[in-house]
């Protein structure tokens, strides 16, 4: 029996697309604020210690194989092979392809899990080496700390995983409020764990790998009735030897590396940061967290609205379609993460100081943080280019291309992080974790480099009219957005002295402002709303 015609999908809009991320953006911001929030509660009760370094490590550790087997190389896969299945196939195929999918998953998860659960001891020694050392009592009992934790935070992989399928599911179907808004259960249950469950805990630390496990648990299940809603509730089959099962796993081979590298670089970070002053590890995680909100918010939430579309347009043979969607992302990228990139560095001792500082949180704390904060900025338009350009292979279902400029990238980063620590620590300076900080955001420039030249390479990225005045006018309002902040900031040491109120009406002005000169510019400069139009062809 032939498969029935392919469908040709309505034509996409720009403000269809800038809408659908508006919606992931608003739950995510959502998301991000509460998960500041957490952030506060960890860095007043805990500050930057021996009990946060472990703990850090042992949610980072499920949440790197999380990029391979949920959001990242998983989804990668799936959203092409199902908006295929959803184009050319029956109802009744699809259905089987959702069952099998979500059976053979369910179970590799399960096995995984268990793994790690008992592996726990050797990959804290993998990812933490430093942990183990012996000079001082605190080094101990970092390691134990990491490995009690992880058994509890290990699960999360299995639970996390499966509620990203159930998201590709529901952002294939373009229904993406449900999993944008997944990770606001995630800090609502760990805010809980913190501020109420640890007290009670003779190792309070211990409660928030607790916590973890349960708030992965309450993800999966707040997905099950959106899914049953749109009658794609999976009943999970094993399914390995079926097609779209093998395509899938196909796909995802090259992707669990091609999609992951910068979780890697992260990973790679943490390992040489296990050997440098305790803090450090704390000090990169609550400025990546910074970092990560404007990414999350617009960059992550970018890419996830492109990609179904992006893969629509590549199973409906419209190439003209295809870059008119990539070239409509890139400039918005320019629009959005290039002022934000600009403020993260320029308000990061602001920032910090306001959200972190007091507690067992000092000074000292918030200034490390603050160097890591500037380097990681610095990174943030290379961040969110790679989210937005990675989609443009994956759609086309080809996961090798990223996989080999992933590696350059990645091979890149591992040099100058050794290079770059060396140098600092051969000038005797403190803060040596910024190091890392900086390597992971121009491996992230070079990895988006790439990712473009091989897009216009294989001219599937034809660039529109009018760039050169767009990054103009970009650039312009860049320029008084720079200025503005650097002359209304107060000095650091007013920070540090004003009450905490004071310190929010100090930031939220200056960002107001910030945005405010920003976008008056755009206009003054000729850059109009129509940018974000999206033109149909001829």
């Amino acid at each position: 029996m032939s498969s029935p015609p392919p469908a040709t999908p309505s034509p996409v809009s720009g403000r269809r697309l800038l809408r659908s991320t508006s919606v992931v953006g608003g739950m995510t911001l959502l998301s991000r604020v509460l998960g500041l929030v957490r952030d506060v509660v960890f860095a007043r009760m805990f500050g930057a210690s021996i009990v946060m370094d472990a703990f850090f490590v042992a949610f980072k550790i499920p949440n790197i194989f999380r990029r391979f087997f949920a959001e990242g190389a998983f989804s990668q896969a799936f959203v092409p092979v199902l908006s295929e299945y959803e184009q050319r196939h029956s109802p009744a195929e699809v259905r089987a392809l959702i069952d099998r999918v979500a059976g053979t998953l369910g179970v590799v998860l399960f096995l995984i899990t268990l793994a790690g659960v008992v592996a726990a001891p050797l990959l804290v020694l993998v990812f933490a080496p430093g942990f183990a050392t012996t000079g001082e009592a605190g080094e101990a009992s970092r390691y134990e700390l990491a490995v009690a934790m992880l058994r509890w935070t290990f699960p999360y992989l299995l639970f996390i995983s499966l509620t990203a399928l159930a998201g590709a599911i529901l952002n294939t179907r373009q229904r993406f409020a449900a999993a944008a808004f997944s990770p606001v259960l995630l800090n609502a249950v760990l805010i809980g764990f913190a501020a109420w469950v640890a007290p009670m805990y003779q190792r309070p630390g211990l409660a928030l790998a607790v916590g973890v496990f349960a708030a992965g648990l309450v993800q999966l299940l707040a997905m099950l009735p959106f899914l049953a809603r749109i009658d794609a509730l999976p009943r999970p089959r094993w399914g390995a030897a079926h097609a779209g099962v093998r395509r899938i796993l196909k796909l995802m081979a090259p992707a669990l590396f091609g999609s992951s590298v910068a979780q890697i670089s992260i990973l790679f970070d943490t390992l040489i940061a296990s050997f440098l002053a305790v803090g450090s590890i704390s000090w990169l995680y609550y400025s990546d967290r910074l970092m990560e909100f404007p990414l999350g918010v617009f960059g992550i939430a970018l890419a996830t609205v492109i990609l179904p579309n992006l893969s629509q347009q590549h199973a409906a043979h419209s190439p003209a379609g295809f870059s008119r969607t990539l070239d409509w992302a890139l400039r918005l990228v320019l629009l959005i993460a290039a002022p934000a990139a600009i403020g993260l560095c320029l308000l990061a001792g602001p920032m910090l100081t306001t959200l972190f500082y007091g507690g067992r949180f000092g000074i000292e704390d918030t200034e490390m943080a603050r160097l890591s904060l500037i380097a990681y900025g610095f990174g943030l338009l290379g961040f969110t280019l790679v989210k937005v350009l990675v989609p443009g292979y994956f759609a086309r279902q080809d996961t090798r291309t990223p996989v080999r400029y992933g590696v350059i990238a990645l091979a890149a980063n591992m040099v100058m992080n050794v290079v770059f620590v060396l140098a600092w620590l051969q000038l005797d300076r403190p803060g040596a974790h910024a190091a890392l900080a900086l390597a992971t955001s121009l491996s992230a420039f070079i990895n988006a480099g790439l990712l473009y030249r091989g897009l216009r390479r294989g001219a599937i990225l034809a660039p529109g009219p009018g760039w050169g005045r767009f990054l103009l006018r970009v650039a312009v309002a860049c320029g008084v957005l720079a200025m503005i902040l650097v002359e209304a900031t107060p000095p650091a040491a007013a920070w540090f002295e004003a009450s905490l109120a004071t310190r929010v009406l100090w930031l939220a002005a200056l960002i107001a402002a910030g945005a405010a000169a920003y976008f008056a510019t755009l206009f003054a400069v000729g850059l109009r709303p129509a940018v974000l139009r999206m033109k149909s062809p001829g």
